[in-house]
């Protein structure tokens, strides 16, 4: 049997007077398998075929699920938010919208940032390099979180997907697409402060 790997990976920056960032590798696995029966029904042969995600598939991936040049969301996958985490935590496989052990920051949790949580507008996706070498990447234009009245300590970033996901901090709607802390630590910002996050996201194969 054989098979393709590829090879997913986030990263997302946020700075205030210095940056960090949080990269997740996830590998996608897929193969063709095609039986041959003859006319009385019994299997002739049998076999796997494997899979080779082309550049324009990985792109067209990329642009549906977060939108094409220009745009907040996805074709069918509604608006993409990303939020801030606070709490120390592990993050998961496991963890949803309704369910995780770190907490967000900005509206009820200090810090507290105006507005609501930041859509994102997106590049179009692009590829470079060879099979099996080659590596796809989407891009989101940076967003500011301005910080008011109260500071505190921010952790990481988040971003919540899907048609249900909602721009109102601490819903626990639509889908929790990715969420991580700063490779660098926590980080305190005060009133007054403001955050320059920007997110990309990597396929490889």
């Amino acid at each position: 049997m054989s098979n393709e790997l590829s090879n997913f990976g986030d990263a997302s920056s946020a700075s205030v007077t210095r940056g960090a960032q949080h990269d997740e590798t996830l590998g996608i696995q897929g193969i063709y398998h095609v039986v041959c029966r003859d006319k009385e029904g019994n299997i002739k042969w049998e076999d796997d075929a494997p899979n080779l995600v082309t550049a324009a598939g990985k792109q067209a991936l990329f642009d549906f699920y977060f939108g094409a040049t220009g745009t907040a969301g996805g074709t069918a996958a509604g608006t993409n938010y990303l939020g801030l985490c606070g709490g120390t935590a592990t993050y998961t496989a496991a963890d949803t919208m309704a369910s995780h052990t770190w907490t967000e920051v900005g509206g009820t949790n200090a810090p507290v940032y105006s507005g609501n949580r930041q859509s994102i507008s997106w590049t179009a996706a692009s590829s470079s390099g060879t099979s099996p070498s080659n590596v796809t990447t989407k891009t989101g234009g940076a967003i500011t979180f301005s910080i008011i009245t109260t500071g505190g300590t921010v952790n990481g970033c988040f971003i919540n997907s899907g048609a249900s996901a909602s721009a109102t901090k601490d819903t626990t709607t639509g889908v929790l697409y990715s969420a991580g802390n700063f490779t660098g630590g926590s980080k305190t910002v005060a009133p007054g402060d403001s955050l320059a996050v920007t997110y990309s996201t990597t396929a490889t194969s």
